[in-house]
Formats: structure tokens, C-alpha cells, sequence
């Protein structure tokens, strides 16, 4: 059985309010959505169960359902828990695919409900009835109809079981109007088994010895740190591996606070944009030790060229990642909450001085071209490296870091500082643009539900900033009404250069300058930020920086500070698309050697 009954008496209710039950049974305790007429039945529920002795939820209102799902991404990031969406039928729905996709490209487990026009009407082009669980099936871990109200406790029990066991990723519930408007015995329901369906694989003793064997014979092994280790709450046992063991870790973007900055086996950021000396020494180590991550070609560059002298070792809970990008010589399929203590558990006691201490040139050769020009600039115009860094050194150790995608997204990945577990939300594989002020939301409302669940004191409660270019903040605007309606405690910063800056900089450095429609006409943002009522101020000296910093993050409340940055700041070091990574450059070329590669080469992909 999939299912198992949980103790209590049957009650005789709507289907709407069958699903505030069956929610409320899964913890649930923030819904971010827009209602509309397929949804109504279900928002009308749901008005008793955000007041009054019912209250179970709170309902945070967004101006669009793309936001719903990047801040219910941003929530189920820095909570640990899965976040919801509530939107109606046709463009609600589809205005969701966005966040659904981004949500199963960095496993982010989210559940998705939309409503939907009655099954009597399905097929016959009814007002805003779209196809949803055809739409959404194959960029979701699964997508299903409701068709009757006696589905709906196994159905969100189901959609919550998938959505945070093994890899988690984003859940789709299709929610016929006729389902919510029935009546139901309703009893919860609880899914903790599927058929064919394997969360927890079971951990190879084989494989495990092998790999053991390899770490152990090792003379320059290198770690790659991905999200996973966060998914899977694995960061002590991480760090107890890396310790026995006296390995060396780079973290991929998603995975960057698995590991704190600060700690002496961490060697930077993988990745085209990250940190020179890691990246380099993927092509010198003779094991490489891959967990939770999937060897994202924004870490490997050029396949054919990447790690080909080392020995792989791939800890990952999802067997379709091993041996998709890069050949693996021992899988260990499971949890790396159970795999890394097992595989620790049969190390030696490591000693691999000599080869850390072969990254300090690299790192000081980085530090010397590109960290400090970026980070303590002496003339011009602001820099968005020392606007990062600024902020990194005035904020709170355990400041919840979002980004939005583009320069301002890996300007800010570098330079931040990370201290505690589950500290950065920013949209990696899909790359969604509009991302960060919605998925900041959800941040701050996930601060806050960790507060009152325990696992972190109200008193204490974490910072949420978010760095975002002139593209991206417009590209989400309208959640400015969001943020200054819940007064979100969230920290916007805008770098604003008045350019899509990530295209321009590859446009300068691939296609010959051409600069195609990448600089933007922006409006006023103050008066922007004087409308919704949001504090705000803008910097274009950087003699008044670390002031206006400090008065941003002493404002309670939202704040918005917008930077004036440099038009032609770019992001260094980088490995060109097409390259291999040891083809990595420190500096930009200039005007006479800069030339477009060929298509093959991934030129006209960013």
C-alpha cells in the first residue's frame, strides 16, 4: 500500500477545505499565491485558515505567479522545507512553468497547486483550461489531476513524499474546480512508499571499499562540493570527511555554503567564473571526489579535455547523474548523509600539506590581477565586486545571500562570505532572470518559519539580501507591492551599469563589440521605491559606500540601495565557452585580440 491511514475520524467536507487539512498534516505553514476564478472554492477555504482559531497558514499575496514559485523556491532553500504555490487555472498556471522549471533544474523541492476548469469541460477549450499535466510533466518530478475530491489526501501526500525524498525537485497538482466544490469523508493520508520509485537507494559496501582504497592511495585528491550536501543536511559529516582525510574542497555555485568560506580546506568557487587555482588543479589532482553535484558543463568547460588524469569518485543520490557528463570509475548511489560517514569511516588519517600549499601561488596570483582591482578599486567608478564585498564585511555572519542572474549573480557568489548552512539562494541551472527579488521573499518568509519552528531564536533572526542588475529587478518589478505590503525585512541592492551586463561582456569579448541591444534606458528608481513606500538611497561615490551600507542594514524593514557601477566591469577570472578549464583566463582581452568563436564552441550560449 502507498498509503497508510493516520488516526483520526473521518470528517464530511468540501474538497477545498480537504486540502487546508491535508496541507496542515504536511507542516505547511506559508502558501504563496493568486487567486482566481478556477481557484476560488480553495481561496475561500483558505480565508478561515489564515485567522481565527483555524488559523494554520500564512498567505503571502504576490503581484505575479511566476514570484509564487521563485519565492516559494527561496523558502524551501533556507528553511529545509518545501515550499508552496496557489494559483488558478490557464495563464496562472502557466505563468508558474518558469519557477517549476528553475525548481527541477537546481532541486528545489516545491509543490504547485493550480487550479483547473471542472472535468465535465476538460477537452472543450473552456475558459483558461490549459493542459497542465501534459505542460508540466517533463520539467517536474511529477505532475497530476485531482480529479475527484476522494483523491485528495493521497494525492498531497503523495506530491509532498516526492517532493523532498531522494533529490527533491518541484511537484505539480492540476486541481479540477468540480474537486473542490464535492463533498469528501476526509481522513489524511500518508504516502511514505511508491512502487518503482527509489528515494533512499541502498548504499554499495563494494564501491565503498573502492573508493575508500582510492582516497586512501591518493597524493592529490580534490573534492567538488555541490548542493547536495546541503539537501541532504550533510555538512558536519562533510567536513568530517574532508578533515580525516586532509583534502582540499571546491564548492560549485549552488553548493557554496555546504562549506564555510573561512575554513582551511576550502579552496574556492568551481566553475567558469570561480576561483582561478581550483579550477586548474581539477586538471592536476589524481582523484576527484565529486558530492552532490552533476558536473554542470559551467564546472567541467570542455568535456573531451576536463580531469582525464584522475581517477572519479561520484557521490550522488540520483543514479541518472553517473556517467551522464563524466565517466565515473566508483559510483556511491545514495544519501551523502549515509555515504560520507561510511566512506570516512574506512579512511586513514590524511596528510596532503604539500599539495595545498600548491594552490597558494595560484591563489595569490588571483588575489593580486583580479580580487583586489575588484575589491579595492583606488579611482573610477564603483565596482560591483567592492559593492559585494562591502556588504559581505557589514552584514551578519549568518546573512541569507540571494542573487538575481547576470554579472551581478557571480559578482556576488564570489565575493560574499559564507558562515552557516543553507545561506545562498540563486537560480543555477536554468539561469531565470527575475529570480531574486521574488526568491528573496521567500527567503525572509523562510527565515521566519525556521524561527518559529526552533531552529533558529527570533531575536537572532538572519539578514536576506539581494544583489540585482538593471535587467533582472525590472524583469520582477511588481513584487515591490509584495515586499512593501508584508514589509519583508529584505535588503535590495541594485548594481545598476544601465547594460544587460553579462551579454555586453561577452558581446565585448566574443563578438567583436558589438553590443546588440544589451544597453537599457532604466527609469528612476527612486521615485520606483517612493511609490511602494520603501526606503532608499543611491550611491555614486565610493567614499560614501560603507555608510550607506550600514544605514541599509540598520533600517528595519525593506530597504532598496541602488550602486551606479562602472558600465564595462567584468567578471574575472573566466573560462571562455568551448574551452577546457586550464584554458582560464585572469583578465579580459583586449580590444585587438578579442574575436568570436565559433558556434561549436558554445558562443551563443551564456
Amino acid at each position: 500500500m502507498e498509503e497508510t491511514g493516520l488516526n483520526s475520524e473521518p470528517q464530511v467536507i468540501t474538497g477545498s477545505e480537504a486540502l487546508m487539512l491535508a496541507l496542515k498534516a504536511e507542516g505547511v505553514d506559508t502558501i504563496f499565491g493568486y487567486p482566481g476564478g478556477s481557484i476560488m472554492p480553495v481561496y475561500d477555504a483558505l480565508y478561515d485558515y489564515t485567522r481565527g482559531e483555524k488559523k494554520a497558514f500564512d498567505h503571502i499575496l504576490v503581484r505575479h505567479e511566476q514570484a509564487a514559485t521563485h519565492a516559494a523556491e527561496g523558502y524551501a532553500r533556507v528553511s529545509g522545507r518545501v515550499g508552496v504555490a496557489l494559483v488558478t487555472s490557464g495563464p496562472g498556471a502557466t505563468n508558474t512553468l518558469t519557477g517549476v522549471a528553475d525548481a527541477m533544474l537546481d532541486s528545489t523541492p516545491i509543490v504547485v497547486i493550480a487550479g483547473q476548469v471542472p472535468i465535465g469541460a476538460l477537452g472543450t477549450d473552456a475558459f483558461q483550461e490549459v493542459d497542465l499535466v501534459g505542460v508540466a510533466q517533463p520539467i517536474s518530478k511529477w505532475s497530476y489531476q485531482i480529479r475527484h475530491a476522494e483523491d485528495i489526501a493521497w494525492a498531497v501526500s503523495r506530491a509532498f513524499y516526492i517532493a523532498r525524498s531522494g533529490r527533491p525537485g518541484p511537484v505539480v497538482l492540476d486541481f479540477p474546480k468540480n474537486a473542490q466544490t464535492e463533498t469528501v469523508a476526509f481522513k489524511p493520508a500518508k504516502v511514505d512508499f511508491i512502487r518503482s520509485y527509489v528515494a533512499q537507494p541502498k548504499l554499495d559496501d563494494d564501491a565503498l571499499r573502492q573508493a575508500a582504497e582510492l582516497i586512501n592511495h591518493a597524493e592529490k585528491p580534490l573534492a567538488l562540493v555541490g548542493q547536495g550536501v546541503e539537501l541532504g543536511n550533510a555538512q558536519q559529516e562533510l567536513q568530517d570527511f574532508l578533515e580525516k582525510a586532509d583534502i582540499p574542497a571546491g564548492r560549485t555555485m549552488l553548493g557554496l555554503s555546504a562549506l564555510p568560506s573561512d575554513h582551511p580546506l576550502n579552496v574556492g568557487m568551481l566553475g567558469m567564473h570561480g576561483n582561478y587555482a581550483v579550477n586548474l588543479k581539477e586538471q592536476e589532482c589524481d582523484v576527484l571526489i565529486a558530492i552532490g553535484m552533476r558536473f554542470s558543463d559551467r564546472v567541467t568547460g570542455k568535456l573531451s579535455t576536463y580531469a582525464r588524469q584522475a581517477k572519479v569518485i561520484h557521490l550522488d543520490i540520483d543514479k541518472s547523474e553517473i556517467d551522464k557528463n563524466v565517466k565515473t570509475d566508483v559510483a556511491l548511489v545514495a544519501d551523502c548523509k549515509e555515504s560520507l560517514p561510511a566512506l570516512t569511516a574506512l579512511l586513514h588519517q590524511g596528510d596532503h600539506q604539500a599539495w595545498r600549499q600548491s594552490f597558494k601561488p595560484l591563489d595569490e596570483k588571483e588575489r593580486q590581477r583580479v580580487i583586489e582591482p575588484a575589491i579595492h578599486p583606488k579611482e573610477g567608478p564603483l565596482l560591483m565586486g567592492e559593492v559585494v564585498n562591502a556588504v559581505a564585511e557589514l552584514s551578519p555572519d549568518d546573512t541569507v545571500l540571494v542573487t538575481d542572474v547576470g554579472q551581478n549573480q557571480l559578482f556576488a557568489t564570489r565575493y560574499f562570505k559564507y558562515h552557516h548552512p543553507r545561506s545562498i539562494c540563486t537560480s543555477g541551472g536554468l539561469g531565470t532572470m527575475g529570480y531574486g527579488m521574488p526568491a528573496a521573499i521567500g527567503a525572509a518568509f523562510g527565515v521566519k518559519s525556521s524561527e518559529e519552528h526552533g531552529e533558529r531564536s527570533v531575536e537572532n533572526g538572519r539578514t536576506v539580501v539581494c544583489f540585482m542588475g538593471d535587467g533582472g529587478f525590472q524583469m520582477n518589478l511588481q513584487e515591490l507591492g509584495t515586499i512593501m505590503e508584508q514589509q519583508c525585512a529584505v535588503k535590495l541592492i541594485l548594481l545598476n551599469n544601465n547594460y544587460l551586463g553579462n551579454v555586453r561582456q561577452w558581446q565585448d569579448m566574443f563578438w567583436q563589440r558589438r553590443k546588440s541591444f544589451t544597453r537599457m534606458l532604466n527609469p528612476c528608481y527612486e521615485l520606483i521605491a517612493q511609490g511602494y513606500h520603501i526606503p532608499y538611497e543611491a550611491v555614486t561615490e565610493r567614499n560614501n559606500l560603507r555608510a550607506a551600507i550600514e544605514k541599509m542594514l540598520a533600517t528595519d524593514g525593506p530597504y532598496i540601495l541602488e550602486c551606479a557601477i562602472k558600465e564595462d566591469d567584468d567578471v574575472m577570472p573566466m573560462t571562455p565557452p568551448g574551452k577546457s578549464v586550464e584554458e582560464m583566463m585572469l583578465a579580459s582581452p583586449s580590444p585587438s585580440e578579442k574575436a568570436s568563436p565559433s558556434p561549436s564552441e558554445g558562443g551563443g550560449v551564456i
